[in-house]
């Protein structure tokens, strides 16, 4: 195998997210439901035999030193092969919006070269890398939809029903570890909200739609109103609205089509493509379907 093109990476939503303690280290303990959607980076890959990686930008530039170059450094320095790749990246998803794009990206670049280089990693044996570099990440290699514990390790898979979402980005960028120092977030709850799970009587209940909040999202509305103004923005037209992650992406469930074909490509109504092109200057949306799997899902076992 000498190169593999159009790799995507899907972007994630946390349908609920919940602070529910912190470990000695300082990091947070969640509760949350992350599910895949249809928004995707997408990713190519060509086979380098000097062993170097470069990555080459194909839309917006990237840092410098970002999680895709990390993660592939990672994985040849553990898998200890002399290979390299040229990494190009057609960035879709907006950073520092909760989306988890960056991450995603990481995932992919594990998936992707596991593959170009022959490796044959189990998936368990890339997920013991994936949380060096985030604690997303381990949700992406994973490969469903998941209720997610720790701080975002502990993964266990959900089957979580098909639907439409709006999503819309304002233009902030919002540093996770900014959000998560932030004064407000001293007062939300530390208890358990879904101890139970994964009791039958737990589970309908997470994936009602509304089910839950998301505790991070005042203090990120707090540190930028354009939060609260986007939340604001779905509520006046879809009826409901709550942050993903630690923002500053925005979402809403559309209410006439809620459920969804699971197939790979979801019909838009004119009405829910009109909603999205009246965006106020410099924000950034698209409607989304969520997935039932992580598109490569079936390369690794």
């Amino acid at each position: 195998m000498r190169a593999l093109y159009d790799v995507p990476a899907p972007a994630k939503l946390n349908l609920f997210l919940h602070v529910v303690g912190r470990r000695p280290d300082g990091y947070h303990l969640l509760q949350s439901v992350f599910v895949l959607i249809d928004w995707c980076d997408t990713l190519h890959f060509e086979l380098r035999h000097d062993g170097r990686l470069q990555r080459h930008d194909l839309g917006p530039a990237l840092p410098e030193d970002d999680l895709s170059l990390r993660a592939a450094r990672l994985l040849q320095r553990h898998s200890g092969t002399a290979l390299g790749a040229d990494i190009s990246v057609l960035k879709r998803v907006p950073w520092g919006a909760g989306l988890g794009g960056g991450s995603s990206d990481a995932a992919s670049v594990l998936l992707a070269l596991n593959r170009l280089w022959g490796l044959n990693w189990s998936r368990a044996r890339l997920l013991d890398l994936a949380p060096q570099l985030g604690a997303d990440v381990p949700f992406f290699v994973g490969g469903r939809n998941a209720f997610v514990e720790g701080i975002g390790e502990r993964l266990t898979p959900l089957a979580v029903p098909a639907r439409r979402y709006a999503v819309v980005k304002p233009p902030v960028a919002l540093p996770t570890k900014e959000i998560f120092s932030h004064p407000l977030l001293a007062g939300t709850r530390t208890d358990a909200i879904v101890a139970v799970f994964p009791a039958d009587t737990a589970m309908p209940e997470m994936l009602q739609p509304g089910f839950g909040r998301n505790d991070l999202q005042a203090a990120a509305e707090d540190r930028a109103p354009e939060v609260a103004q986007a939340a604001q923005w779905l509520r006046d037209r879809y009826g409901n609205s709550r942050m993903t992650g630690s923002g500053s992406a925005v979402f809403a469930r559309t209410e006439k089509s809620d459920i969804v074909d699971a197939s790979p490509v979801a019909t838009q109504t004119e009405d829910d493509e009109s909603a999205l092109t009246s965006l106020p200057t410099g924000w950034v949306g698209k409607l989304c379907r969520s997935l039932e799997s992580h598109p490569l899902e079936g390369w690794t076992g």
